[in-house]
């Protein structure tokens, strides 16, 4: 397989996450009276978060107000505003294990190397500042859930990032994430690679149901796969 481009997922695939950004989904719906357990929030991982919002409401709100757009704008805002916040302060930020590494590697195959999310730009911006990938130009880009029309498990977040990588052919692109999402992005968009991370949000058992490529525990291993 010619690898032109490798899209990462962020959170649980190339950062460092302790169930943090369910821990924060689900402060945000408790501070409006929605009660939902943790692996509530695991099921929607890796969708946008407006779209995880709106089906954790419709699935466990058990109130009379009705489930609108500007309720779930509500929630959204208080949850990017925590994120930001943990993503700027708390200790724990940090990237999993050789994924700098990985990444550099990578570019040195002549490959190009694009993060996408399920966060939007206010939230991505300061994360990954806060990881210096940009400055240490380790990324080629980034690709967040409000700048395309869809965001996953449709494949508009990694035909954005061909655009700007000039990538004209989706079977020379790998995808790599750790949610049933990430799978199905991969999928839709025709990558030639769907590589699912095992130690993210779903387990080894439950990504293989969503038929990836390859699996990996650590995202080392990806390049054993490319042969670098």
């Amino acid at each position: 397989m010619n690898v032109k481009l490798v899209v990462f997922d962020l959170a649980g695939t190339t950062v460092k996450d302790d169930r943090n950004v369910h821990k924060v989904l689900q402060k945000a719906l408790a501070k409006h009276g929605v009660t939902v357990s943790l692996e509530d929030c695991n099921d929607v991982m890796g969708l946008p978060k407006p779209i995880a919002i709106r089906d954790l409401l419709e699935r466990r709100y058990e109130g009379s107000r009705p489930v609108t757009a500007a309720w779930i704008n509500e929630i959204h805002k208080r949850f990017v505003e925590e994120m930001i916040l943990f993503y700027k302060t708390d200790p724990s930020v940090g990237e999993k294990e050789g994924v700098s590494d990985t990444f550099r590697k990578l570019k040195a195959h002549n490959m190009k190397v694009v993060v996408d999310t399920g966060f939007d730009r206010q939230i991505t911006d300061p994360l990954l500042e806060r990881l210096g990938w940009k400055s240490e130009a380790l990324i080629d880009g980034s690709v967040t859930s409000d700048e395309v029309e869809r965001g996953r498990p449709y494949p508009d977040l990694i035909f954005r990032a061909m655009e700007l990588t000039n990538v004209n052919d989706a079977s020379q692109v790998v995808k790599v994430g750790d949610t049933i999402s990430d799978v199905h992005e991969g999928q839709a968009a025709g990558c030639g690679m769907v590589v699912g991370v095992t130690t993210g949000a779903f387990s080894r058992e439950v990504l293989s149901e969503a038929k990836p490529t390859h699996l990996i525990e650590q995202l080392p291993q990806l390049l054993d796969i490319l042969e670098i």
